[in-house]
């Protein structure tokens, strides 16, 4: 009678370990599921939307000039600022899971919060953040394009500029902007019907400054018709090797550049625009 009980007792002590492994596991999965519900620490940010500041913006032109006369356009050109949409965000926190998604997907980049934001920042602290950048480089092109027109000999006392663009901030339009302007109070289209994109902060000096996420901007803009990119000198070591098919980059460093860059485009001598390359070590 005693081997029986013997088995007896050790299918019990199985059934016990079995049942222990069981909760064991389904804790697992429970505190893992959790996990990836609980707020991410990362920021995703993927292409975002494009937006011709030669065109409009809710209804309303992006670039409204008074005191002068602007150029009437026929061609269809494009001058397209380019920005990134990023979640996980003070305004936009996302879940665990949709950061691990996002590792996986290379039309995506995965980022630490506290280097997009400060640490403790609320979503009004990050919204009104954005906006000041913005409207900061809204009055910086504007500046910038007509003191660049004055020394082309364009008159441009009394002219008055305002933009407006909806649900876009950062300061990375600058450039775009300044390029709008001139265009706007310059004969003809300079553009040639040309789709141009393009990124870049801009100063008093006409300087053009580095900005982030420059492989998923031109991600955006081959997306929605560009063929040519003008990319900060800056920025070229992160754009060499991921420029989309299709789309060609033109390195620039000034307004000048930029503005040189946009008539041979129009013009179609095209040849010697300058490329982004590898930097020399």
């Amino acid at each position: 009678m005693r081997r029986p009980i013997a088995i007896a007792r050790t299918i019990g002590g199985a059934v016990a370990s079995s049942s222990r492994r069981t909760r064991v596991a389904m804790s697992c999965v429970l505190l893992c599921l959790i996990v990836l519900l609980l707020p991410s620490p990362y920021v995703v940010e993927a292409p975002g939307p494009t937006q011709d500041v030669l065109g409009t913006s809710g209804g309303d032109p992006v670039i409204a000039i008074t005191g002068a006369k602007t150029a009437k356009r026929v061609g269809g050109g494009k001058l397209l600022l380019v920005t990134v949409n990023a979640a996980g965000t003070p305004q936009f926190p996302v879940m665990t899971a949709w950061s691990l998604v996002s590792w996986l997907n290379p039309q995506r980049t995965v980022t630490p919060s506290e280097a997009v934001f400060p640490v403790g920042q609320s979503s009004k602290q990050y919204a009104e953040r954005s906006s000041r950048e913005m409207t900061g480089s809204q009055k910086a092109a504007s500046r910038t394009a007509l003191d660049y027109l004055s020394g082309l000999g364009v008159d441009t006392r009394g002219v008055k500029v305002a933009m407006h663009v909806d649900d876009i901030g950062g300061p990375s339009a600058g450039m775009m902007y300044a390029l709008g302007v001139i265009d706007e109070l310059t004969p003809g289209d300079a553009t040639g019907g040309a789709a141009i994109a393009g990124t870049g902060t801009i100063d008093a000096k006409g300087k053009v400054g580095a900005i982030g996420g420059i492989r998923l901007k031109m991600l955006g803009a081959k997306r929605d018709g560009a063929t040519w990119f003008l990319a900060p000198e800056v920025n070229c070591a992160e754009v060499v090797g991921h420029v989309p098919q299709g789309l060609r980059d033109v390195r620039v460093s000034t307004l000048d550049d930029a503005y040189r860059a946009v008539l041979a485009i129009g013009k179609g001598q095209t040849a010697s625009l300058p490329h982004c390359t590898v930097p020399r070590t």
